[in-house]
């Protein structure tokens, strides 16, 4: 691998000119396709295998041109102080508000409050239901902007009008604000990292070019593969960071190599070689993560996953080929300042730094590190036994925004569970084939006998406690299938709620012997709490997949069998603390207010998932770049704590730089207005921290040093079995030692025949060297 690896590095170095022109029309390519693809298709939220899904699917099938997710609005209508809606003047503005909403674009229906008798008791409050013939997401802005205007007119009469629902959705998400924050502080820890102008915008470009090519390869396969306008969202945020990670490892081997005489062509090479061989095997363990959540069975997250993880295929392949060939344009510019001057560079390898010294602490106090880390790791993890996973509504969202406020004025005037109303979906087919099969004379109408089962099934739930009330039935032109809507007394992310569901789907078999028919239960309430476990169940599987898979694949790149458990085991530690903090801030409200979350409430049901797999492929990144340099060290003759000093000497401050970079994206994030985006802002930010600073840069070191020499043991037969991979570069040590010998040989038989030695500035292309070592003499590129 490291050998392969390193030809390439030499290969786009000298051939700069071709890899450049390859990849600007690549991003060419895939631009024009972007630009010339139809708009991402909307194929909506689709969960198989759960009875939510099951009974949307039911209703999309016998209630034909009523589309189970075309876009809605409910305008909520709320009279001035002791005045009622149904007041004349106050009715007229109702009235006209919804006549205006009617005529809009797109619209298939709005509903009269008045003659759909939705007016609270009090008739201080009345809503309006809009329906759409079109998805949330092809909405046209003509359809919004009339929304928009009958809610403002009516405004102008004096009634306090607000609004909620799918059509008022704006397309959440980060509009590029995280983006540039992000890449803003990575720019500063990189100029502080190198001290180099260049060397801090080389990993900034090269990871912009990738994000580049990712995006777009995704918009122009949007309509092919039926991606959603969210699927780029994961790709961009994960393209953005281990872009620049990993072109920050391969630059910084690459300053390395230089400072230890190299000639610039062959530092891009070993770079590629060594650092590149760890970012291969990194990347590959974030691609497993990332794939790996199409264990999960949700086929928006399966598609997130897979995009994702092709902009991360493309971010390795940059570090590759691309940063080395920018290398090759400007060889000497990535080095600091004083070297560019002086023609000299100081091997920062071979002194004290931050990072042995840190190390140092480590190895004299394992014990005590491991303890602290493992507790306070620990102690964070406690809340994380407390969560409760959900959907967060508009009840999650600001006070300022009018859909949260359309959520708190029904739910005072109707009641909290209003808000979450329960889909019913009876199928009376079977029930009404049977009354005419007993019936050969026909005396029965099926559609009669089908509309009094529905019946007898709507009474029936309207007695299960929790239920304050329940609609009317409206049945399909054939009149086998019912819907009407449970309103629960709860609210929709309450516990109780979702035992309501489960008692009314467990009355089912009861209904079903009584009257021959069947009944699902769906709606947005249900669905959220049907994705919820679901999600749960597939977890345990996903981890043993994913985790299964990276320690196998950290078996090779280590050859050790105690590392890449210790590995593993250090993962679930930061994904649990991380979980844990989510908790403690967005479920139970501890410092919640500087985070601006006005709304406490359950954890988005995808969250833990995406932690996971983000976080797992993440910090198996600084696994291999930390423990590789060790791995490095030892086998090349350092004793164990040798090796782990050696490790954090060359490659501390770069992972430490990587992790605030990542810190720094993902944190971005935070300031979103969006409760879901802000959560997984935060989330990934602080399991990122608690990774890098305290599992990586503490607990790994300490347990290394505990276990000494046995930390790189690995069965004899396992060895065997193995594939030698060689991410430690051993070959390419060899390669270099063989070739110094024969430098040394050819330099001598020189000397004897020409009596002097080779001059070291011979090649310009061999750059500065590193203060008292002579650079050797290589071929020109």
């Amino acid at each position: 691998m490291a050998t392969f690896l390193y030809r390439v590095g030499r290969l786009a170095f000298r051939r700069r000119w071709y890899v450049a022109l390859v990849w600007a029309a690549v991003l060419a390519a895939v631009g024009l396709g972007a630009l010339k693809a139809p708009g991402a298709s909307d194929d909506g939220f689709s969960m198989p295998g759960i009875e939510a899904q099951k009974a949307f699917d039911l209703m999309e099938q016998r209630f034909p041109g009523a589309t189970a997710d075309g876009a809605t609005a409910r305008v909520v209508f709320v009279a001035p102080g002791g005045e009622k809606v149904t007041a004349t003047e106050n009715k007229r503005a109702v009235e006209k508000a919804v006549a205006d909403l009617a005529d809009g674009p797109q619209v298939a229906s709005a509903v009269d409050p008045f003659q759909a008798k939705a007016v609270s008791k009090d008739g201080s409050t009345a809503y309006a239901s809009v329906t759409y013939k079109v998805a949330a997401n092809d909405l046209t802005d003509a359809g919004k902007t009339r929304l928009e205007r009958a809610i403002d007119t009516a405004r102008d009469s004096g009634l306090t009008v607000e609004a909620g629902g799918s059509a008022m959705d704006d397309g959440g998400g980060p509009g590029g604000v995280a983006e540039v924050i992000g890449v803003a502080i990575a720019a500063i820890v990189l100029l502080v990292t190198f001290g180099s102008l260049a060397a801090a915008g080389l990993p900034l470009l090269t990871a912009l070019i990738g994000v580049g090519v990712s995006m777009a390869t995704i918009l122009t396969l949007s309509q092919a593969l039926g991606l959603s306008t969210t699927t780029g969202t994961l790709a961009m945020m994960l393209g953005l960071a281990v872009g620049i990670d990993y072109a920050l490892f391969v630059v910084s081997r690459y300053r390395e190599e230089r400072a230890k005489g190299r000639a610039p062509q062959e530092a891009a090479g070993l770079a590629v070689g060594t650092a590149g061989s760890a970012v291969v095997f990194a990347g590959l363990t974030v691609i497993i993560a990332l794939a790996g959540l199409t264990v999960v069975g949700i086929p928006m997250l399966t598609k997130m996953g897979l995009a994702a993880a092709g902009a991360v295929v493309v971010a390795v392949l940059i570090a590759l080929t691309l940063v080395p060939a920018f290398l090759g344009f400007w060889p000497n510019a990535v080095l600091r300042r004083r070297a560019r001057k002086t023609g000299r560079i100081e091997d920062e390898g071979t002194r004290n730094n931050g990072g042995s010294r840190w190390a140092r602490f480590v190895l004299r106090r394992p014990l005590p590190v491991l303890l602290l880390g493992v507790v306070g790791l620990g102690a964070l993890a406690v809340p994380m036994t407390a969560l409760q996973l959900g959907m967060p509504g508009d009840e999650a969202k600001s006070t300022s925004t009018t859909e949260r406020r359309a959520y708190d004025a029904l739910a005072e005037a109707f009641g909290p569970g209003f808000n979450g109303p329960l889909t019913v979906v009876v199928d009376a087919k079977g029930a009404a084939d049977a009354k005419g099969d007993a019936d050969p004379k026909g005396t029965v109408d099926p559609k009669r006998a089908a509309e009094t089962v529905a019946q007898q099934v709507a009474q029936q739930i309207g007695r299960t406690e929790g239920v304050v009330s329940v609609s009317p039935p409206r049945f399909n032109q054939a009149g086998d299938t019912a819907v009407f809507q449970v309103v629960p007394s709860t609210s929709p992310t309450d516990e109780k709620t979702k035992d309501l569901v489960t008692t009314i789907r467990g009355e089912r078999p009861g209904v079903e012997s009584k009257t021959g028919a069947t009944f699902e239960v769906t709606g947005t309430t249900a669905l959220n709490i049907d994705i919820s476990d679901k999600v749960q169940a597939a977890l345990i599987p996903y981890l043993v997949v994913v985790v299964g898979l990276a320690i196998v694949l950290l078996l090779v790149v280590f050859r050790s069998l105690l590392v890449p458990l210790k590995a593993a085991l250090g993962f679930l530690l930061s994904v649990l603390a991380s979980l844990g903090v989510v908790v403690l801030v967005f479920q139970q409200g501890h410092g919640a207010g500087l985070l601006g979350v006005e709304q406490t409430g359950p954890i988005m049901s995808l969250m833990p998932i995406f932690l996971v797999g983000i976080v797992f492929g993440l910090a198996m990144d600084y696994e291999v770049f930390l423990v590789s340099r060790m791995r490095e060290a030892y086998v090349h003759g350092e004793r164990p704590d040798e090796a782990i000093t050696s490790g954090f000497r060359h490659s501390a401050r770069v992972v430490v730089a990587a992790a605030l970079i990542m810190i720094a994206v993902f944190a971005g994030f935070i300031g979103e207005s969006d409760s879901m985006i802000k959560m997984i802002g935060f989330g990934l930010a602080c399991a990122v921290l608690f990774d890098a600073f305290v599992v990586r840069m503490a607990i790994v070191p300490a347990v290394l040093a505990l276990l000494g020499d046995r930390a790189w043991w690995l069965p004899k037969w396992l060895d065997r079995l193995l594939p030698n991979v060689d991410v430690e570069g051993e070959a390419l040590s060899r390669r270099q030692e063989a070739d110094q010998e024969a430098d040394q040989g050819a330099g001598q038989g020189a000397d004897q025949k020409a009596g002097q030695g080779t001059d070291p500035q011979a090649d310009p292309e061999a750059g500065p060297h590193p203060a008292g070592t002579p650079g050797r003499e290589v071929a020109r590129t």
